[in-house]
């Protein structure tokens, strides 16, 4: 299994197929968001990710996992992720997140990247957290139909990264592809390490995402 903290060279390994995240691939990371609140709050960030999304790096009852499940609704979210943060001491707006993000920058080079995959042979997939509200403004922003066989957002199918479920489920329908002829990106570390758990190539996405667009291509490199 390679690591995410190795990039493949190519003559290394050949995939079938690449998986994407989407926030923090395609678009602006959502972690970053949650930085930049954090400095405006002057709070530490690792408290205000466990305050609003939970443990990301499991999947558990928390009100943000609930959501990305497609359990809870986004306003009841909120108003259960205040008060779990109120018995704790801390005043936090789970909707003071959203002004962080952006929805208007793409990257670019992400895109070529999956049409780049497709045109060696690859099958792809968006594999992403997402809640039901924001539906149609993420599969807006690019043409998913041009560009992915599969698109498993979580709040549809009900499971979430890291449940290994969720990747094997995407890898079913790529048609069965082996999770170790598979590469995954994705800006969150603990759901790259959850892909490899279940026998993927792990990538981890950072900042502009060259190095994880490189990687991918060294592996599509295996191919030819």
């Amino acid at each position: 299994m390679t690591s995410h903290l190795s990039p493949p060279t190519p003559g290394d390994r050949s995939i079938d197929a690449v998986v994407y995240d989407f926030g923090g691939v395609f678009m602006a990371s959502p972690f970053e968001a949650m930085r930049q609140l954090a400095d405006e709050k002057k709070m530490a960030y690792e408290l205000l990710l466990e305050l609003l999304f939970g443990g990301y790096h499991t999947d558990g009852n928390h009100p943000w996992h609930q959501a990305e499940r497609g359990e809870l609704g986004i306003v009841d979210a909120r108003e259960q992720i205040r008060e779990l943060a109120a018995d704790q001491g801390h005043e936090v707006d789970l909707f003071d997140l959203f002004r962080f993000l952006s929805t208007k920058e793409i990257n670019d080079a992400m895109v070529a990247n999956v049409r780049r995959a497709r045109a060696a042979g690859a099958r792809t997939a968006v594999l992403t957290n997402n809640i039901v509200e924001g539906k149609d403004i993420w599969r807006a922003m690019i043409p998913l139909d041009e560009l992915f066989d599969a698109v498993v957002d979580s709040s549809e199918v009900g499971m979430r990264k890291p449940n290994p479920a969720v990747y094997l489920h995407t890898l079913e329908l790529l048609g069965g592809v082996a999770p170790e002829r598979a590469a995954f990106l994705d800006d969150f570390l603990g759901n790259v390490e959850a892909a490899e758990r279940v026998g993927m190539i792990g990538i981890f996405v950072e900042g502009n995402g060259l190095l994880a667009i490189d990687a991918v291509d060294a592996l599509l490199a295996g191919r030819s």
